[in-house]
C-alpha cells in the first residue's frame, strides 16, 4: 500500500481545515494511507518533506498565503514552490502543490470549498496528481 504525507500550513486553520479533509477524503477514496504533518506556515513545508522523504512514497503540500501590503509574499511562494520542486526531483518522489495563493481570503476560501465533479478544490487537485504519479506509471506505446 502506498504511502502519502500530508504537509499542511495551518496558519490559516479554516482554509487548512478544509484542505486537509478534501485532500484525506480523496486518498482514503483511492486506498491510500495517509498520515498528516501540520506546520506553522508554508516556508516550513520543504524541510518537513525533507525530514520524512524516506519513509513515504509521495507528499501532498497544503496551505494558503494571501497577498499583504509587501513583497513578502512574492518570496515566501517562490522560495517555497522551488524548494518543493527541487526536492521532488532530487529525490525522485512526487510532491503535489495545493498550497493556495490568493490575492484576499475570500478568493482563498472560494478555493478551499467541498470539492464537487464539476468544479474541484486546490487539495482535491492536489490529491489527484500524486495519486496519477504513483499509480499511472508510463504508458507503453
Amino acid at each position: 500500500m502506498k504511502k502519502i504525507l500530508i504537509v499542511n500550513a495551518d496558519y490559516y486553520k479554516d482554509i487548512s481545515k478544509k484542505l486537509v479533509l478534501n485532500s484525506k477524503k480523496k486518498l482514503i477514496n483511492n486506498r491510500v494511507k495517509t498520515s498528516i504533518i501540520n506546520v506553522p506556515g508554508i516556508y516550513e513545508i520543504p524541510i518537513a518533506i525533507r525530514k520524512n522523504i524516506k519513509k513515504f512514497d509521495g507528499f501532498i503540500a497544503l496551505g494558503c498565503v494571501i497577498k499583504g501590503q509587501t513583497p513578502h509574499f512574492d518570496l515566501i511562494c517562490s522560495s517555497t514552490f522551488n524548494s518543493i520542486l527541487n526536492l521532488s526531483i532530487t529525490f525522485n518522489k512526487p510532491i503535489s502543490n495545493g498550497i493556495i495563493t490568493a490575492y484576499n481570503k475570500k478568493q482563498a476560501l472560494q478555493r478551499c470549498k467541498n470539492t464537487t465533479s464539476k468544479k474541484p478544490n486546490k487539495a482535491s487537485e492536489a490529491a489527484d496528481a500524486v495519486i496519477s504519479i504513483l499509480f499511472n506509471g508510463p504508458k507503453k506505446i
